[in-house]
């Protein structure tokens, strides 16, 4: 199949999964072709099967605001029929799928038909919700689409209570490349970031309130007052000022390192003992299933889709949404006991077998290949 991804070229989570979903569909013999404003942040491969289009936007002087969605349906049109492109991959209902639908029914005019795929990955949802003058547009981009996916049962079930969805929702959730998490660091590395006897503590994010990196502060603060801790911040974003007046309220400075955007992620949590999730709301919490890949329980809130990869009592704790006490509490039952701790980071691993790319691209390969099935039909 020759197909035409289009997503957000960013460190969050859907630009990553949209990225990865291409780069492991070229590997099965697809034609790739990410269509988006840069070229992606984890797109290190072009080759034959993997091509990257960039949208340019104008600068017209008549608009305050310039207007992505258009240049997004005019480069789609014109990638679909230069490539022969067969079927359109949106990730994010507004703008992706909006200016999708609009490429679509342009190409029609031509006699040319392209299915589109749309996954909702959470903020498309989750923050129009409180924003109602987008309401039409999301249940329009929505319910014009050929096929939807959600990443979580509770993003589903979110989007079916917020809009009048008229098309089925298939729930695939993210996945990850387990491959990568094989890590062969030696302890020597680990001594860089914390002492033997010193637990590390980590958390990564883009900083933001959503992400309630205050309560991450206040649950290391608690547990480094029962044993040695250090606490790695991985990310940049708008709280980071915050949290460094924070860190110095309680005078713990010295044991809490930013590492901003970070390369070495994969080495941070090789070297973790927790990673601590506490977010108001998370559509799936992919940065919890990498921490799991690589090891290391999750104590997190149970908001979202976070429990459908969380699984409590097992791979880490699940506690309400601003419940310091209780995760404290979790999160020293695992570090106080070397054999409990080692037990939980077996079964965080163990738990994130079942989300590894080789099981979920496939039921994306089933959408594409139904979708362009009923469209032949029609």
């Amino acid at each position: 199949m020759r197909i035409g991804i289009v997503c957000y070229p960013t460190f969050g989570g859907s630009g990553v999964v949209a990225t990865e979903l291409g780069l492991e569909l070229s590997k099965r013999g697809h034609e790739i072709h990410f269509i988006t404003y840069n070229q992606p942040v984890r797109l290190e491969l072009l080759g034959n099967n993997v091509h990257y289009h960039e949208v340019n936007v104008p600068e017209y002087p008549l608009f305050h605001y310039q207007p992505y969605e258009l240049a997004l349906s005019s480069k789609l049109v014109d990638m679909v029929k230069l490539h022969k492109i067969e079927i359109l991959h949106v990730h994010y209902a507004i703008p992706h799928a909006y200016a999708a639908y609009m490429a679509k029914k342009m190409l029609i005019e031509e006699n040319i038909y392209v299915p589109i795929v749309t996954t909702l990955h959470g903020t498309d949802i989750t923050l129009v919700g409180s924003h109602p003058f987008y309401k039409p547009a999301v249940t329009f981009s929505i319910n014009k689409s050929d096929a939807v996916t959600a990443v979580s049962k509770s993003l589903k079930e979110d989007t079916l209570r917020l809009f009048d969805i008229k098309n089925e929702i298939s729930v695939v959730p993210n996945f990850i490349d387990l491959s990568k998490y094989d890590h062969g660091f030696t302890d020597c590395q680990r001594a860089m970031m914390a002492n033997d006897d010193e637990k590390i503590i980590t958390h990564i994010s883009n900083l933001r309130e959503v992400k309630r990196v205050q309560d991450v502060v206040s649950v290391f603060y608690n547990i480094q007052k029962e044993m040695p801790a250090k606490l790695m911040l991985v990310g940049e974003g708008p709280e980071r000022e915050k949290i460094e007046w924070r860190c110095q309220e309680l005078s713990i400075t010295d044991k809490v390192i930013f590492f901003g955007k970070s390369n070495e992620i994969d080495k941070i949590l090789c070297f973790s003992d927790l990673f601590l999730l506490p977010s108001q709301t998370e559509s799936f919490g992919l940065a919890a299933l990498e921490a799991m890949a690589s090891g290391v329980p999750v104590i997190s809130s149970n908001t979202g889709g976070i429990p459908e990869v969380n699984t409590h009592g097992v791979s880490g704790f699940l506690s309400n949404v601003g419940d310091i006490e209780d995760m404290t509490k979790n999160a020293l039952h695992i570090l106080s006991d070397k054999n409990r701790l080692q037990t939980f980071k077996n079964s965080a691993r163990k738990e994130s077998l079942k989300y590894d790319l080789h099981n979920i691209v496939p039921q994306y390969e089933a959408i594409y290949e139904d979708t362009l099935a009923k469209c032949l039909v029609l």
